[in-house]
């Protein structure tokens, strides 16, 4: 009789070597000296491994680690994992326990509880395996008794409509197929295994509407008229209604999935669908997923219409929108699995049905749950002391998080700095991470994560978090954890957030001081012109003026009462401006007397120049203070820098030449005027004179 394999991954050779020592009589012994190693021997091996002795701290990757990946490829409901460790705390265990460990072993090990451990955790999963063989047996011939009357039905409607026999059965194992993919690949949607089940079974419904249409349009080779379209959209609605007509029953969850199913399968994720015309994620998840199978069999079936399109075209076809706009990360879910679905597809009816009872089985019945310590557990935080003292001393919060558990582990420091668990499990529905990170905070970091790659894994950026009462800056860094299959999967991230507060708003008061002209507080001119081209860029449709103006004999009032009185005149009109605009408006000091202003309107430009003119002039102490303004339109001079402040200028110069005190609109007559701020009034003999 072959002996049990039994897999021990650690990084200190003693330690496999005394587990070695007490097993090997009646075990083959496999040793890893890390996490990398060791999942390399399970790929190798898979569930041909009885039962893994699995170290938690390790280099390259740790326990949790392996375990991560064991879930992600299922292995963990296949190969027992008993952790080794020296000492044991309370929320390392119970993360250890959430991701599939049946049992502890402490260190220094005794060998009378390493072997009794061992032969309990194996024949409990012996048992479980058993059971699984049970329940799946019984779940599969449940699921052939509930599903007949619903494939008897179906298969009338595909029997008038001339379809292939087989459609019934593709959407349905395709539907299940891309939502097992959609819920590793995000948990947006939060799907458990029975609600995937009852939206596969739910998708042989979809098109029982159909029953009720003329068989004249349903088989018709050639295209519909307008008004056989407008008749064959219908189904749709009248598949619903039939499924709400089911008194007594419509509240159950398989009918009220199948009238989401019925009702919105045409629907398109561009709201460019019917019959409600839904976008986005108000179309129901079950409903969208059907759509893209749908469409997916249609293509690749032949229809009295049509030949079939090979598997590459319906691809393509649906990718490059051609069927109408599908989720992204449902067309993600069918490019990145396109082999397997051609594969999947292929399957015969029983082997399908089969692998749907073996994902509900795996969903309810998990080794995590089966098992606990017959023995009080000691600390497990020991091991990583070292690394939590170094992050709390660098004053730097450091997590870790994995997509399957969906879970953050945060270092004590960190967790005890933002006010939150060390271990947040489900962190999209958390309400306190909410709290600190903002609403659309977490949306926003899983966003990023998912732009890397492994080639490319890291990225950082700037942002706020609330604790304390308070919101502070923020760098958050981050690195994207990859498995090593091929394509890799993204499976988690390593990150840290640093404290920038005092940084960013030293930055921003320099950045604010650096844009301002210091005697009056308005914008400089540099500052100005780069707003302006960034306002125009982002807003090309509407519309804008530029007002250029400088001040009457300005040098009247410094040679009269001094430059210390003539400054303060500059900052007196500053002010009458600021006071004169909208806080959206750019206004600035282009340089000595001349000032800028910048505006967004919609009508009536003349009155709100007009306003802004007579604002400015008026008097002030004993000196009566005047301008001469310039406007353009860039309806007439286009949307540019340039050709604005050039016809603004020339509106100035020809106000100026016309006796100064009043304000001109430039016009195609002053295109080749001379330009009023270079120079002009040394041109003229010094006329502020």
């Amino acid at each position: 009789m072959d002996k049990g394999k039994i897999l021990i991954v650690d990084d200190s050779e003693m330690n496999r070597s005394i587990l070695a020592d007490m097993l090997e009589d009646e075990y083959e012994i496999l040793e890893a000296e890390d996490g990398v190693d060791g999942l390399a021997m399970l790929r190798s091996h898979g569930s041909a491994i009885s039962l893994v002795l699995l170290d938690i701290v390790m280099p390259r990757l740790d326990g949790f680690g392996v375990l991560a990946a064991m879930n992600q490829s299922g292995l963990i409901a296949e190969v027992p994992v008993i952790m080794i460790s020296a000492e044991s705390g309370s929320a390392q265990v119970a993360k250890a326990y959430d991701l599939g460990v049946s049992d502890f072993i402490a260190r220094p090990f005794d060998a009378l509880i390493v072997r009794r451990r061992v032969v309990n955790t194996l024949l409990l999963y012996a048992k479980q395996k058993r059971l699984t063989a049970m329940v799946e047996e019984q779940i599969r011939e449940t699921e052939r008794q509930s599903s007949l009357m619903i494939e008897i039905l179906s298969h009338i409607v595909e029997f008038r409509n001339g379809e292939s026999g087989q459609h019934i059965l593709h959407v349905r194992t395709l539907t299940d197929f891309l939502l097992r993919a959609l819920m590793r690949k995000t948990d947006r949607y939060g799907l458990t295994s029975q609600e995937i089940s009852c939206i596969s079974v739910g998708s042989a419904l979809h098109d029982i509407g159909k029953i009720v249409i003329d068989e004249h349009i349903l088989n018709k080779p050639g295209r519909l008229t307008v008004d056989e379209c407008t008749v064959m959209k219908t189904h749709s609605i009248k598949g619903a209604m039939m499924l709400d007509a089911l008194e007594g029953h419509k509240d159950d969850p398989l009918i009220r999935t199948a009238y989401e199913i019925c009702r919105w399968h045409h629907e398109r994720y561009d709201g460019q669908g019917y019959p409600d015309g839904l976008v986005g994620d108000d179309i129901p998840i079950s409903a969208q997923v059907v759509a893209l199978a749908d469409v997916y069999d249609a293509l690749t079936s032949p229809r009295v219409y049509k030949p079939p399109f090979s598997h590459e075209k319906a691809v393509e076809m649906i990718t490059g929108g051609q069927c109408g706009v599908f989720n992204p990360l449902l067309l993600e879910c069918l490019t990145e699995n396109a082999e397997s679905i051609r594969a999947l597809l292929a399957e015969s009816g029983e082997q399908s049905a089969a692998r749907e009872s073996r994902n509900i089985v795996q969903e309810s019945v998990r080794p995590a749950n089966s098992s606990v310590s017959d023995r009080t557990l000691r600390l497990l935080d020991y091991e990583r002391m070292k690394y939590s003292f170094f992050a709390a001393m660098t004053r730097e919060i450091q997590f870790e998080y994995t997509i399957s558990p969906s879970v953050i582990s945060m270092t004590p420091w960190g967790a005890q700095t933002l006010g939150l668990d060390e271990i947040i499990m489900d962190p999209g529905r958390d309400p306190k991470l909410q709290a600190v990170l903002g609403d659309d905070g977490w949306a926003e970091m899983l966003e990023k994560l998912r732009q890397t790659t492994a080639e490319a894994p890291n990225i950082s950026y700037d942002c706020q978090l609330t604790y304390d009462g308070q919101s502070r800056w923020y760098q958050i860094i981050l690195r994207s954890i990859w498995s090593t299959d091929m394509p890799p999967r993204f499976e988690g991230a390593l990150g840290k957030a640093i404290d920038i507060h005092d940084t960013h708003e030293k930055m921003t008061y320099l950045e604010k001081k650096a844009a301002r002209d210091a005697m009056t507080g308005l914008y400089n001119r540099a500052a100005a012109k780069e707003r302006i081209e960034t306002r125009m860029a982002d807003r090309p449709q509407s519309n804008y003026a530029m007002a250029i103006f400088d001040l009457d004999f300005f040098k009247s009032a410094n040679d009269q009462y001094g430059h210390q009185f003539g400054d303060q005149v500059l900052k007196v009109v500053a002010d009458r401006l600021h006071r004169s605009v909208r806080g959206s408006d750019i206004a600035c000091r282009a340089g000595g007397d001349e000032f800028l202003l910048f505006l967004e309107y919609n009508t009536d430009i003349e009155r709100t120049v007009d306003r802004i003119f007579h604002s400015l002039c008026g008097p002030y102490e004993n000196y009566d203070i005047s301008v001469t303004m310039g406007v353009a339109l860039a309806q007439l001079t286009g949307k540019s820098y340039e050709a604005l402040f050039q016809a603004a200028d020339a509106a100035l110069y020809a106000a100026k030449r016309a006796g100064r005190a009043q304000y001109r609109f430039y016009d195609e007559s002053l295109k080749d005027t001379l330009s009023a701020i270079s120079d002009i009034d040394d041109e003229q003999g010094g006329t502020d004179q």
